[in-house]
């Protein structure tokens, strides 16, 4: 908000200015009060755009129609005015009218001026060029492209809302469901059981931690939506026949670090799947990251290059989905459908026998690298590998494909393959996956700086190949894609079993909870599958923030100014203001790319830019190119110098990467941590589910993997619990993170805390059992009525979220099991790492032992790893199975009174059994396809009836206890 009251424009920068004298501000949108000026809403309308771009509200009839009149009146004096801000309109974009105080840089404010008169001096001369020229345009031709243009205006996507008789019942149960509670609850803490006093009071306390966790995780999915996309609109705007295609260009991020974890090729397939995308040549880039500078890599990658130049053009020829030859020829299907050419069979055949000499070479160079040389590895040339030492070596880039260089079979362009490994040197903290893709964001800005940036994990390939269109729907919308930081893909898995026993393909989570939270702010980023917007990686701000009063900020202030001053604080306000100064130098520099070096040098303070981005100006020049592109006059080889600079060990030392820019550090789940960052600034993500999903990847299927990929997850989110980027704190001063979508972030770094009172639930049923005592007092009437509705809410609510979500009730359940198997395992472990990492800098590990699997189709799932953290489950079973057998073998000495307490005894045992059940199974494995949990409920029900008959005696009456005595001295006992 300007000093003088009268806000800015959204679009264009400018003031909105006032309608009449008495000062009232001129409003385009009734609705919700979006600023833009007259000038910006007249160009708007005429270019066909008549609705809000905040809330897509159309816009007032009575201003489209004075808007019409004031066209076929105007001058062409007026047309020459109204061309140069349109041309401001496309090309620079605001930021938050906060940076735009009289209270800002003088100098900057001198610079701007002279910079502006200089651009609209410019944009005059050329827009009596255009209008010159639309006058030479025939009327037979302006009629023609009218339609055209009418076509290339409409929407890119469209929100389809969950329909009201599915989303209004489920929001009613929800709240009927929370009124339930607080009854239950209200019960349950004015009936104590005296007879059971501690259990009583640690199951109520867990009753509540469960109630406050179901709201976290529910009430984000309020408002759950779908989108739908539409490709050929697309095409028709971006992709004209007889002009330069403009659909933006997008760089792949693919990731690797050891080789033999991480098969090579699967890391080819991934590359050559991203290759063979149905996207311009011209367009893709791909830069494979290897972190283990590892020869075998390298070499692979060679090998995978010159098989691309034979795969590429076999699949955009006959349109092959997908486009990753090992799941492409290993998929069980009928090839030759919808295939009419006649080649295809024959020229499959031979493209099939290339992959297979192609996997030798590949598998051979994987055997020659099982056994490392003692001189180590050497080059073709003789020259040793720079990478022989992984911890301490230079970095190295390598273009093996690329626009000018390596043509495919039939002669045409190939997208560029760009082999990275950053440098790595002793002392240096190198912060893994995170440090790698930020070292993958600057070589990519001085190579090819596309605007778009697509991330993948190496065993994640493109499914169908046309993802990037489906989110370019989105990210080149000039309606939708304004304030979009990322767009995210669901992750669907290969390789899975069909009763997917430990919940890998995460269903719930992906169909249900992110599509609640696209109805908010956006989805969380996963880590893979999402296409960036490089400009909210870079810490800036989106371009139609709103308004921030100054009123809200005092205040805070003077809220502030009540405490003492601490370091922390201040040192957060000045963070904060580097950030605003960093804003305001991306909002005066939009076009610096179009004038010369003396002008560049009165624009750019490099100062400031190199203590944010670091001391590279050809980066640093790069960061200023909203649209992308390398500038004309750079020279190849000088990039490639500047491309091994910025990967260097010590180029991120006192800059912002890791901290405000870039994949955020602090975190082994830097992904969770990078996406609320951008989110807290004002950006908001959307959720893509194409009917054929964009990616596929491959999952660990058995049970001590999927454990520690959990705690993994778990363990980073109780690291961001910890930190200063915590939720709960983090981010008030903006507002711009809505309420919602902070719910569900505080959500996704608590649930490991979960594990503690879950343990407790699920020991308690066995401490009653053994010990004859119950939570849960005689129910009366009423007590009993709210028993019933809470259990009715919770099957009706689960009912109502598969309805509207569309998964099956089988994915449910397992997630359900899962739930209950993770929280009482891996959560735990994460909880108390977390805090010995985080708090006395100690760093624990847990061995995984593994055993042998069985030959076959899902021989994995049956590999047994033993670990510590499947001792807490196997307890609790152990505890629960003993509790059963105790409790029946009392209810049969004791009589019919002791069978009505038992059965609420073991319903709870019972729960907690059935949940763990996979993990059982998992526990025993598969010894000679031969089910072992058949031994183990033989052994179990043998236990249940020798139990029972030693507690029973036959051969001893109740009524006579001389017997027993006399018995015991018979048998000399």
């Amino acid at each position: 908000m300007m000093e003088s009251g009268v806000p800015l424009c959204n679009i264009c920068g400018e003031q909105v200015g006032l309608v009449n004298t008495n000062g009232e501000v001129f409003v385009a949108c009734h609705e919700c009060n979006y600023p833009v000026c007259k000038t910006c809403l007249d160009y708007e309308i005429k270019e066909g755009r008549s609705a809000c771009p905040r809330c897509a509200t159309p816009y007032d009839e009575n201003e489209q129609e004075s808007t019409n009149h004031a066209t076929m009146a105007s001058h062409p004096s007026t047309a020459e005015d109204v061309g140069v801000h349109a041309r401001t309109v496309s090309t620079v974009s605001t930021v938050d009218s906060e940076y735009h105080d009289d209270t800002g840089n003088p100098i900057w404010k001198n610079r701007v001026e002279s910079w502006k008169e200089k651009k609209n001096k410019k944009k005059k001369k050329e827009s009596k060029t255009v209008v010159q020229e639309a006058a030479e345009v025939p009327p037979e031709q302006q009629m023609e492209e009218k339609p055209q243009l009418a076509d290339a205006a409409e929407p890119l996507s469209r929100i389809i809302p969950v329909p009201k008789s599915q989303i209004t019942p489920y929001r009613i149960v929800i709240i009927v469901r929370l009124i339930v509670l607080c009854l239950f609850f209200h019960y349950r803490v004015t009936n104590p059981v005296e007879s059971a006093y501690p259990l009583w009071l640690i199951s109520v306390i867990c009753e509540i931690w469960f109630a406050f966790s179901w709201v976290l995780d529910q009430f984000p999915k309020w408002s759950p939506i779908n989108r739908e996309t539409y490709l050929d609109r697309l095409s028709a705007r971006y992709e004209r026949e007889g002009e330069p295609c403009q659909l933006a260009a997008v760089d792949f991020f693919v990731s690797t670090v050891d080789p033999m974890k991480e098969p090579p090729l699967i890391t080819a397939n991934t590359v050559l799947s991203i290759l063979a995308v149905d996207y311009p040549v011209e367009k893709v880039s791909c830069y494979v990251s290897d972190d283990g500078g590892s020869m075998l890599t390298f070499e692979s990658l060679a090998e995978t290059s010159e098989f691309a130049r034979k795969w590429v053009p076999f699949c955009k020829k006959f349109s092959i989905e997908p486009r990753a030859p090992e799941f492409y020829f290993t998929q069980k299907f009928d090839y030759l459908k919808d295939k009419v050419q006649p080649s295809f069979v024959k020229e499959r055949r031979a493209m099939k026998r290339e992959y297979e000499e192609y996997k030798v070479r590949v598998n051979a160079l994987v055997a020659k690298a099982q056994k490392t040389p003692e001189d180590g590895w050497t080059m073709a040339d003789g020259t040793p590998w720079p990478g022989n030492n992984t911890r301490d070596h230079p970095g190295m880039i390598q273009v093996f494909l690329g626009h000018s260089g390596v043509h495919d079979i039939e002669g045409n362009e190939l997208p560029r393959l760009v082999y990275v490994s950053r440098e790595k040197r002793p002392g240096y903290q190198h912060h893994k996956k995170a440090g790698a893709e930020n070292a993958l964001i600057r070589v990519s800005a001085v190579l090819t700086n596309a605007p778009y940036i697509l991330n993948l994990d190496c065993d994640h390939y493109v499914n169908n190949s046309k993802a990037i269109r489906e989110a370019m729907c989105f990210l080149m919308d000039p309606q939708v894609g304004r304030d979009v930081c990322y767009v995210q893909f669901p992750q669907r898995f290969d390789g899975i079993d069909k009763s997917d026993r430990y919940a890998n393909r995460n269903i719930v989570f992906f169909d249900v909870n992110m599509k609640g939270l696209d109805g908010i702010q956006g989805p969380v980023y996963v880590g893979t599958g999402t296409v960036f917007n490089r400009q909210a990686l870079y810490g800036y701000s989106p371009s139609n923030l709103p308004t921030i009063h100054k009123s809200s900020s005092s205040c805070s202030c003077c809220c502030r100014r009540k405490k003492p001053a601490k370091e922390k604080d201040l040192a957060e306000v000045y963070r904060e203001a580097k950030r605003e100064d960093l804003n305001s130098a991306i909002f005066n520099l939009r076009e610096i790319e179009n004038y010369d070096e003396h002008e560049r040098s009165l624009l750019i303070s490099q100062m400031s830019f190199e203590k944010t981005f670091g001391m590279s100006s050809v980066f640093i020049e790069s960061t200023l190119m909203e649209n992308g592109g390398v500038p004309d006059s750079a020279n190849p080889s000088t990039l490639i110098r500047e491309a091994i600079h910025v990967i260097g060990c010590g180029y991120e030392e006192k800059t912002a990467w890791g901290k405000e820019i870039g994949w955020i550090y602090g975190s082994v789940t830097e992904d969770i941590l990078t996406g609320f960052k951008m989110q807290c600034r004002g950006w908001r993500s959307i959720y893509c589910m194409p009917l054929r999903p964009a990616f596929k990847g491959s999952a660990p299927i058995n049970l001590s993997d999927r454990l520690h990929q959990v705690l993994r997850w778990a363990l980073g989110s109780v690291e961001i619990f910890l930190s200063r980027h915590c939720p709960l704190w983090y981010g008030f001063g903006g507002g711009r993170l809505k309420w919602l979508q902070r719910l569900a972030y505080t959500n996704t770094i608590v649930y490991p805390f979960t594990s503690l009172p879950l343990i407790a639930y699920c020991v308690v049923p066995a401490v009653c059992l053994l010990t004859g005592k119950f939570i849960i007092p005689t129910l009366s009437n009423v007590a009993s009525i709210l028993f019933l509705g809470l259990f009715l809410s919770i099957i009706v609510t689960g009912v109502l979220e598969l309805r509207w979500s569309g998964i099956g009730i089988e994915d449910w359940w397992r997630n359900e099991q899962f739930w209950v198997i993770g929280g009482v395992s891996a959560h735990l472990f994460a909880v108390f790492q977390g805090f010995l990492k985080m708090l006395a800098g100690i760093d624990t590990n847990f061995t995984v032992t593994a055993k042998a699997a069985d030959d076959g189709e899902f021989g994995d799932l049956y590999i047994f790893k033993w670990t510590t953290v499947l001792i807490p489950p196997t307890t609790i079973l152990i505890v629960n199975l003993v509790g059963v057998v105790a409790g029946f073998s009392d209810a049969l000495n004791k009589g019919y009174e002791a069978w009505g307490p038992l059965f609420g005894k073991v319903f709870f045992s019972f729960w907690v059994i059935l949940h763990l059940y996979p993990f059982l199974k998992g526990l025993m494995g598969r010894q000679n396809r031969t089910p072992t949990i058949v031994v183990l409920w033989s052994v179990l029900l043998a236990s249940v009836f020798s139990l029972v008959w030693v507690r029973i005696n036959p051969f001893v009456t109740k009524d006579d206890p001389s017997a027993l005595v006399q018995n015991c001295i018979d048998i000399d006992c």
